[in-house]
């Protein structure tokens, strides 16, 4: 197994041992003592499923009232994953991370509370798993745009399809200090 840190040093990017033969493919997709020998301790509540369709954005979200560290999946498909630190007072504020997620790559991406997180699919369907470490709260939840041009986020879709709340919502310099996370 292995744990890389992505240049936002919070964010790693996991790759699980895959165990391949004739048969397909085994590998473990959680294992506390072996996240936690990376540094990785977490106690998940949730576990949420999404599917969706060639150019969907989904993101970029946050939950403030219920903060989430999250383990980040593509089981089917592929998306361009993404985490923008928007922990006021950190020396990284506004940068962001983005990674290939695949059911080919197998790879996980760990995104802790304080960052804001968001995807769009790159194959005709993808599905994404997560692990949550808090219960979604609605009430809790920013959007920030995710074509905010101080992020200058490389998506890899032009014009993504949106929910009405993404295509609603705000540049993260639009937010006061006390409404985003402390660093």
């Amino acid at each position: 197994m292995k744990f890389t840190p992505t240049d936002l040093p919070e964010i790693l990017i996991v790759e699980p041992d895959v165990h391949r033969d004739d048969r397909g493919f085994f590998l473990e997709t959680w294992h506390a003592e072996k996240y936690a020998s990376h540094g990785l301790e977490a106690t998940f509540v949730q576990d949420n499923h999404s599917r969706s369709g060639r150019g969907t954005l989904r993101g970029l979200h946050a939950q403030l009232v219920h903060p989430q560290d999250k383990l980040v999946r593509a089981s089917v498909g592929e998306i361009y994953d993404v985490a923008v630190d928007i922990r006021t007072g950190s020396p990284t504020f506004g940068r962001h991370t983005g990674v290939v997620l695949s059911a080919d790559n197998f790879r996980q991406l760990w995104i802790p509370q304080g960052f804001a997180h968001g995807f769009c699919v790159m194959s005709d369907v993808a599905e994404l798993q997560y692990k949550c470490t808090d219960l979604y709260d609605a009430s809790g939840e920013i959007t920030i745009a995710w074509n905010d041009p101080a992020l200058a986020i490389e998506w890899p879709v032009e014009e993504p399809l949106l929910s009405d709340k993404d295509a609603a919502s705000r540049n993260l310099a639009d937010f006061a200090d006390d409404e985003l996370p402390p660093f």
